[in-house]
């Protein structure tokens, strides 16, 4: 009885603590780009010298995701998601009493890496405690801190660097931090590697130093701090160096990242086919601040809080994902939740600065609406048909190509923005209005074009997880 008792109060209580640890995770990593300018004027340096505190989070984010499997099935995911905590809040503790911009930069290194863990084995945790037939609605809670996060991070980060110090950018991390450690100590499953499997060293370095590199050139995308020919040897060196892990995780008898799980239909068409959505999803928190801002004149504030229906919809909507799912399946809802998602972007094309707030609302809404419903459904049916042995394993490729999709959909965000809006005066409102609408079609397109992925799908594809109903895994395309 008293399992039991333990056992229903830790799966009440897990999403929870999973959740807010993600929301910690996903608001940190765009909450201190309002804050740049409040910071180089403390420290004396000039904003543009702060990019490394940005790129060095997203660094070792990149670098580290990949061996978070290894380490959860080595020392079980309690010690492993309990230190990862740990470490994020300590390094947020660093990073607030930091005094010059190397020391800011080395805590963002380290607080990356307890980053790189929380994501992979906090979902790892989810995915092991409950059944498929409740996944969808435990992965409801952790999808919802990637969507509302990275919306609300710059308003957040606005108000705090409007009424205190930068500094608390970081600091607002502690009590999450340390109320986090207390529940994840008491409800966390530690859950193990049924064989522990060495360490694949040579695939660590040339799968991290290739992705490393790949997410470096995509953060400094458009910036012109290198010339054509640079970026292009570095690009070429950063695919080869990925296609060389490639290479050698065929012949390595425990790779660090096992590519074989892509003959799951099911978790390649959900990971690929996601990443493909998330690159032109990834442009909208660059563009939507752009148009606002510079197309319809509002101020930062102001144009913080006009992201916010999206994120309350984003919440609202995990109450009809499993209903609209076991009704229509995962194949026929991705299709069309796609596709849905690609007209609403294009909508945004006809904002401009006579639209009336009132419109602008109901679309904020839509979107908010389709894009909880798509992470939802693509982030449950990668797991659909990945049985508990290759759970780690799953949870760490779909980690590590969900931080690479975001960084080319803010590269795809910052393209075709700098593109239409190459050589046009940033106050003459109406060209630049007219360019980003042009954007925003751009977009749009992509979004509409990665459905195609999802009719690969079969129609009975992730019953076990949107009906409760068991089936075989089938392997073949």
């Amino acid at each position: 009885m008293t399992t039991s008792i333990a056992d229903t109060d830790r799966k009440r209580y897990l999403p929870w603590v999973v959740a807010t640890v993600m929301f910690m995770e996903t608001l940190d990593a765009t909450i201190v780009n309002t804050a740049v300018p409040s910071m180089a004027a403390s420290l004396h340096v000039a904003p543009l010298s702060l990019k490394a505190v940005v790129a060095s989070y997203i660094l070792s984010l990149a670098v580290c995701i990949p061996i978070s499997g290894w380490l959860a099935d080595r020392f079980g995911t309690r010690r492993v998601f309990f230190s990862a905590v740990a470490v994020f809040t300590f390094a947020s503790l660093l990073c607030g009493l930091s005094l010059n911009v190397p020391m800011l930069v080395a805590a963002r290194l380290l607080q990356g890496l307890g980053a790189a863990m929380m994501m992979p084995v906090g979902r790892l945790t989810i995915i092991r405690t409950f059944g498929k037939a409740q996944l969808l609605s435990a992965m409801n809670f952790v999808v919802m801190p990637a969507l509302v996060g990275p919306l609300l991070g710059p308003t957040v980060g606005g108000l705090i660097v409007h009424v205190a110090s930068w500094r608390y950018v970081f600091l607002v991390n502690l009590p999450v931090g340390l109320a986090a450690l207390a529940l994840i100590w008491r409800y966390l499953p530690d859950y193990k590697g049924d064989a522990p499997r060495p360490l694949d060293t040579v695939g660590f370095v040339l799968f991290g130093a290739g992705v490393a590199l790949l997410s470096w050139l995509l953060e400094v995308f458009g910036e012109h701090r290198l010339d054509a020919t640079s970026t292009g040897v570095l690009f070429v060196l950063s695919i080869g160096l990925l296609l060389a892990y490639g290479l050698h995780a065929r012949r390595a008898p425990y790779p660090l990242l096992r590519l074989s799980l892509f003959s799951v239909r099911t978790f390649r068409v959900s990971v690929l086919g996601g990443f493909a959505t998330r690159i032109g999803l990834g442009g909208m928190p660059f563009l939507l601040p752009l148009l606002y801002q510079l197309g319809m004149g509002m101020p930062a504030w102001q144009s913080g809080l006009m992201l916010m229906p999206s994120a309350a919809a984003a919440i609202t909507m995990k109450t009809a994902t499993k209903p609209l799912l076991a009704r229509f399946g995962y194949r026929r809802v991705l299709i069309v939740n796609t596709m849905l998602i690609g007209v609403a972007i294009s909508l945004f094309s006809t904002i401009g600065p006579g639209t009336p707030i009132a419109m602008i609302v109901p679309l904020a809404l839509a979107m908010g609406f389709f894009n909880s419903m798509q992470f939802s459904a693509m982030n449950s049916l990668a797991y659909a048909d990945i049985e508990g042995p290759d759970t780690s394993m799953a949870s760490t490729i779909a980690s590590s190509l969900q931080q690479l999709s975001m960084s080319f959909g803010l590269a795809a965000g910052s393209l075709v923005a700098g593109w239409f809006l190459d050589g046009l005066p940033q106050k003459d409102q109406a060209l630049v209005t007219d360019a980003l609408h042009h954007a925003f079609l751009a977009l749009a397109v992509i979004t509409v074009a990665s459905s195609l992925a999802f009719w690969k799908l079969k129609q009975n594809d992730g019953e076990a997880v949107s009906r409760g109903t068991e089936k075989l895994v089938e392997q073949s395309s």
